[in-house]
C-alpha cells in the first residue's frame, strides 16, 4: 500500500478511532494527523475544502471516513459483511437511549463539567451527545439533514444537575419510539447527511454503533470515578455492531478518580 495515505482525526471522535483501527487491521501504513494539535493539518483540510473529520487522504484524493465501506473502496480493501437489519438496529437505539439515561443519572454534580483529556468535552457533554446522535438520525429520516452540528451540540453551560441530561435522553427516546411506530413500514431508502446522500440502513447502523461507543465511554467514566450499579451494557446490546476494539484513543483515556 502506498505510503502517502493519511488520516485526519481528533481525540474522542469514535469514527476517527474506528478508521485508524480499520487501517491498522489491514496492515495499511498511514500518517496520523490530530487536527486539534496540528495547525498544518488543519490548513491542509481547509485547502481541500473540508471542515470535518475523520478524513482519509491519498495524495490529493480524499474520502470521508464515517463509513468504512467508503474507505475500503477508496483504498481497494475488502468491504464489511452483512449488517444487522434496520428493525434490530432500531431496537438497539432504543435500548441505548434507555441505558444512557440510566447512566447519566448516576453522574455526580461535581463531575458534570469534568473534561476528558486532550478534548474540550465534558462528562455531561458525552451523555448529552448520545441523545443528539439519535436526534440527527431522526431529523434526516423526517426529511431534513443530518449535520455535523448535531454532534457539536452541548447541554446548558450552567448545568448543575444530571436531571437535565436524563430528561433530554428520555424525551428523545420517546420521540424515537413514536417515529418508529409511525414510520417503520414506509422508511426512506436514503437520507441527507453532511457527508453526502447515504442509504438509511448505513446511517441507522452508524447511529447505533456511534451511540454504543459513547455509552461504553460513559460506563467506563462511571467506573473510573467509583460509581457502582453496572454493568449497564450487555453483550446483547453490543453484539453485531461494528464497534472499535478500544473504548478511548490511547491519548485521552480518563485517569482514575478524575
Amino acid at each position: 500500500m502506498a505510503n502517502d495515505i493519511a488520516v485526519y482525526w481528533q481525540p474522542g471522535c469514535t469514527s476517527c478511532l474506528r478508521v485508524k483501527q480499520f487501517l491498522a487491521d489491514h496492515g495499511v501504513a498511514f500518517a496520523s494527523h490530530n487536527v486539534l494539535e496540528d495547525a498544518v493539518a488543519r490548513e491542509r483540510l481547509a485547502a481541500l475544502g473540508l471542515r470535518t473529520v475523520p478524513v482519509v487522504t491519498k495524495g490529493e484524493a480524499f474520502v470521508f471516513a464515517q463509513e468504512l465501506d467508503d474507505v475500503a473502496e477508496f483504498l481497494g480493501l475488502p468491504k464489511r459483511g452483512a449488517r444487522l437489519p434496520v428493525p434490530e438496529l432500531a431496537q438497539r437505539i432504543e435500548a441505548l437511549l434507555e441505558i444512557a439515561a440510566a447512566m447519566a443519572g448516576k453522574l455526580p454534580a461535581e463531575h458534570l463539567q469534568t473534561s476528558i483529556p486532550k478534548r474540550e468535552r465534558t462528562y455531561a457533554d458525552i451523555a448529552y451527545h448520545i441523545g443528539q446522535i439519535s436526534v440527527g438520525f431522526l431529523d434526516a429520516a423526517r426529511g431534513a439533514t443530518l449535520t455535523y452540528q448535531h454532534f457539536e451540540r452541548r447541554p446548558p453551560a450552567d448545568l448543575s444537575s444530571a436531571d437535565v441530561l436524563v430528561d433530554s435522553l428520555t424525551g428523545i427516546h420517546a420521540d424515537f419510539r413514536s417515529w418508529w411506530t409511525a414510520s417503520c413500514k414506509h422508511l426512506p431508502e436514503t437520507l441527507n447527511t453532511y457527508y453526502g446522500r447515504q442509504p438509511l440502513h448505513q446511517v441507522c447502523e452508524r447511529t447505533a454503533w456511534h451511540m454504543a461507543q459513547h455509552c461504553r465511554q460513559l460506563e467506563h467514566i462511571l467506573g473510573q470515578i467509583g460509581i457502582g450499579g453496572g454493568p449497564w451494557l450487555t453483550v446483547g446490546v453490543l453484539e453485531g455492531l461494528p464497534l472499535p476494539r478500544d473504548v478511548w484513543d490511547a491519548e485521552i483515556e480518563p485517569p482514575k478518580d478524575a
